[in-house]
């Protein structure tokens, strides 16, 4: 008998919730061929078969494991079945990558590397071969996972592969249009991610004194600059330039020159950085995760750039490593993007500052130019949460003008003071 056992997806990781087995109790299964879908608050594995011969399943699908527990064996004493054809080989076990925690002490140094996906080519056959996430999107749309061509392991159809694929025209209609009236009630379990999530909200709440300060910004500077040079500078550095690089350079001006806001608090000490990683929220169809940019105070605008989209393309893709989306000193998040005018961000523990940006909207303000008269400008409301243990409030208002400053003279970026 040859054990199966629960895999590591990473460090910190202790338990994991067990998926839906693929094979049943006593059915065949070949080397490398999928038997489980492992789900932890951080990363989605496959289970594959480390021998050919008969599964015998151990632990029920669905149930909490620790790692490393036995959930299955394999006989490979039994005679293989006539006509069993021989899995095609796995060439990675990491499918899907989740928001970790976003925070965590000591990664310093640069970003671990993920797991990187196969590029097989072999069909999935009737969604067998297909991420969780894949089937999930397949069902919604209404589309034959068999028609699909895989990109994942083994041929393993991503939800990557199936962004270009047009929905089925009966599929969605039928399942978004249910009689009037109708009072329909239905529950799921949680995801470990979706646990793990509101586990840290509810401790930043609990264990932070949390306050959030406001300020606005005229964002024509920055507006003007990328009018300007946004051509030129993608021409030269073959990258876009974004509104987030003007902000992540802000942020490290200001984490310098106000370093609690950069720093944490352990025990009774308080743990200062002399480097500032910044965790960037990205917006994914499996939920909010927070990438991070090491040392973010020896980059320029082009560098940020350049990481922030390689960053957020993995995301899509969910191809991002645990060592990635931990060990940020300090978290901006763009609520802009869905139109939010205004929020209170919550704290990553154990950092003791957020960023919050929301939507330019032009409104009526007074002419900085020409005093005393009004002018159209493109602004943008600022929130910065900080937890009062560390940060004071003139620290925490003194910090946001900063960024402020920084945004509408980005001049002052380009020239370091």
């Amino acid at each position: 008998m040859v054990d199966v056992t629960i895999p590591s997806p990473g460090e910190s990781i202790t338990e994991v919730t067990l998926g839906t087995w693929r094979k049943s109790d006593g059915e065949w299964v070949e080397k490398d061929e999928l038997l489980n879908e492992i789900d932890s608050d951080k990363a989605t594995l496959e289970l594959l078969a480390p021998a050919a011969g008969a599964l015998k399943v151990v632990a029920k699908s669905g149930s909490e494991q620790k790692v490393g527990t036995l959930v299955a064996k394999i006989d490979e004493t039994v005679a293989r079945p006539a006509g069993a054809a021989a899995a095609p080989q796995a060439k990675s076990k990491v499918i899907e990558t989740k928001p970790a925690e976003s925070t965590g002490a000591g990664a310093r140094a640069g970003s671990g590397s993920g797991s990187g996906s196969g590029s097989g080519t072999a069909r999935a056959s009737g969604g067998s071969r297909a991420s969780g996430v894949a089937r999930k999107m397949a069902a919604e749309r209404g589309i034959d996972l068999g028609s699909v061509e895989g990109t994942g392991p083994s041929g393993r159809v991503m939800k990557a592969d199936l962004e270009g694929v047009p929905a089925s025209e009966s599929a969605p209609a039928a399942r978004s249009s249910s009689p009037r009236g109708s009072r329909g009630v239905r529950r799921e379990k949680m995801t470990r991610l979706r646990q793990k999530v509101a586990e840290r909200l509810v401790q930043a709440q609990r264990t932070a004194a949390m306050l959030t300060t406001f300020n606005e910004a005229d964002m024509s500077e920055v507006i003007r600059l990328r009018s300007e040079h946004k051509e030129a500078f993608e021409k030269a550095h073959g990258v876009g330039l974004g509104f987030m690089g003007f902000f992540v350079s802000a942020c490290v001006s200001a984490l310098q020159k106000y370093p609690r806001a950069n720093a944490f608090i352990v025990g009774d000490e308080i743990e200062y950085h002399d480097y500032t990683d910044i965790g960037v929220a990205v917006g994914t169809d499996r939920g909010l995760v927070v990438p991070v940019l090491r040392n973010t105070e020896g980059m320029g605008l082009a560098d940020i750039e350049r990481e922030l989209k390689s960053l957020a393309l993995r995301a899509r893709d969910g191809k991002l490593s645990v060592d990635e989306m931990t060990g940020g000193t300090f978290t901006i998040s763009n609520g802009g993007v869905y139109g939010s005018l205004m929020s209170t961000p919550i704290l990553n523990p154990p950092q003791s500052a957020i960023l919050g940006m929301h939507a330019i909207k032009k409104r009526a303000v007074e002419d900085p130019h020409r005093p005393g008269t009004v002018a159209i400008r493109p602004m943008m409301y600022l929130a910065l949460s900080y937890d009062h243990r560390i940060i004071d409030g003139a620290e925490a208002v003194g910090f946001l003008v900063h960024v402020k400053d920084c945004l509408e003279n980005p001049g002052r970026l380009l020239l370091g003071v």
